[in-house]
Parts: C-alpha cells; structure tokens; sequence
C-alpha cells in the first residue's frame, strides 16, 4: 500500500475517533462505539495523576508517557507530534509554565479541532495546534527545545523522513522523547498487510532494532530506552491473522509487540 494511502486510511480512522467523541464521551477511541477490530486502548497507561491532566483530552490513544522521561524544563517550547485532542501538550503546558510554549502537530482536522475546543476551555495562551505532516513539518529549522510523541511515529509511513524532520526543527543539543509501538521477531503477512491493524498501531510497527538504527541514522546520539512493555493482544484477535505455530510463537515470545519510550540528542 503506498504512502498517501495509509496516510488517508490514518486520517479517516481517527477523524472518526474524533467525531465519535464529541457524541459519546464515553468513547475513548475504544473497539466498540468506532467501529473497529482493533481496541486501540489496550496500549494506553493512565495519565489521571499528572498535572496538567484533561480528561476531555484524553482519548486513551497512546502506548505510554513520554513526558515522564522527556527531561522538559521552565521555559522550553516543546513540539508534540501526533498531538491528537491535546492530552500530552496540556501535561507538558503544567511543566513549562507560563514562560515557555507547547505546539501541537496532527494531520488530523477534526482532531486539531477538537484540541482547540479543549485549550479554549482551558484557557492557555501558550498552547497552540497546527495541522500539519509529520513528514513534511509547517516549521522552520532549530525551533524546539524538546520534541514528543505518544504511539504516533509508528503510523508514518516513512519513519526515516519522520526522524529526519525532528533533527531538523531541533535546536542544536536539544532532544526528543517519543512513546511508540515496536515488534520483535516478524509479524505475519496478514497482520502486516491489515490497515485496521496498521490505523491501531500494530502492523506499522518497526522492528526494534531497526527503530533504533534510524534514530542513530538521523545523526541523533545519546539513544536511550527508558522503558518497555510488552502489549498482550487477545487471542482472539492474533488467531485471525496467524495460523496455529504462529500463534505459538507469540506464546513462546519468539515474537511479540511491545510499547517502548526512547530518547536521544541532536548534537551542538
């Protein structure tokens, strides 16, 4: 499947998450009340004791904290990738203060919308929500002091440009911090062809050390895997899309997929 396309099927998925929400908040982008074979929260960890939490942003869309480990201090403009209904640029507003600024990045309208409404309510000034593609980011180079992302990176097609680009808009020896989907061992071909799995964070997802090596490729240093946790799918759903030995071998952990939170510096 070609770029644009998973890219249409991204959008699509999660503008309806969206929408859905705004209609039943009881949602959470959960398997069903959208529709989907893939319960996208079955990645997500609890925010509810952060400052800064909104529950009103919090669709239980991502597979970790990565404000957690991000290092962000007083000040800092923090761009957040993927930044959905707002839920981890409203915990990285409580960390920065008034005098630094959080930017919100999503290709997905009724999702920037949506933030919007939320940091309306909240009334921040120093929060804003930009529509835009990660691979082909609307900002200018050296801009940001910290760079986030919760279980976003794995939906870009091109993880290479997506790293490439975060280089790019960061201030010489600044840093990322991203919460993110990856495999180990091979996922079989049915689930790596599924575009309901790739839209929920599961067939889209590198290989670990494959990750790893483009973060390194990017010209980043200082690669750090703070934490990692592997995601138990249900039975039910891995025996769709693999056959009895292949089953087994998620058993065994021959193979598996798990949530991991890295970090890495752009030099000087």
């Amino acid at each position: 499947m070609k770029s644009e396309e998973l890219k249409s099927i991204v959008k699509d998925k999660y503008g309806k998450i969206a929408q859905q929400i705004d209609q039943d908040n009881s949602c959470c982008g959960s398997s069903s009340c959208c529709g989907t074979g893939v319960d996208y929260t079955v990645f997500s960890e609890s925010y509810e004791k952060l400052e800064g939490y909104n529950p009103d942003a919090d669709m239980n869309l991502g597979c970790g904290i990565p404000t957690d480990f991000a290092g962000i201090k007083t000040g800092d403009h923090v761009l957040d990738l993927g930044s959905g209904a707002g839920n981890d640029c409203f915990v990285a507003r409580a960390i920065v203060g008034e005098k630094g600024k959080v930017t919100g990045l999503d290709m997905t309208e009724p999702m920037v919308l949506k933030a919007r409404e939320n940091c309306k309510k909240l009334k921040y000034k120093n929060v804003e929500f930009v529509i835009g593609d990660i691979e082909d980011m609307p900002f200018d180079e050296m801009k940001f002091d910290v760079v986030i992302s919760n279980c976003v990176l794995n939906l870009v097609p091109d993880k290479t440009k997506a790293f490439s680009e975060i280089f790019r808009v960061l201030k010489p020896g600044a840093h990322f911090c991203v919460s993110d989907v990856v495999i180990k061992g091979r996922l079989s071909e049915k689930m790596q062809k599924d575009a309901e799995l790739y839209a929920g964070c599961v067939s889209g997802a590198s290989g670990m050390d494959e990750y790893l090596e483009i973060v390194k490729d990017a010209g980043f240093f200082n690669i750090k895997v703070h934490k990692q946790k592997e995601i138990k799918l249900p039975d039910s759903l891995l025996s769709e899309y693999n056959n009895p030995a292949e089953l087994n071998s998620y058993h065994s952990g021959e193979r598996g997929i798990f949530s991991i939170t890295v970090s890495a510096y752009k030099p000087e």
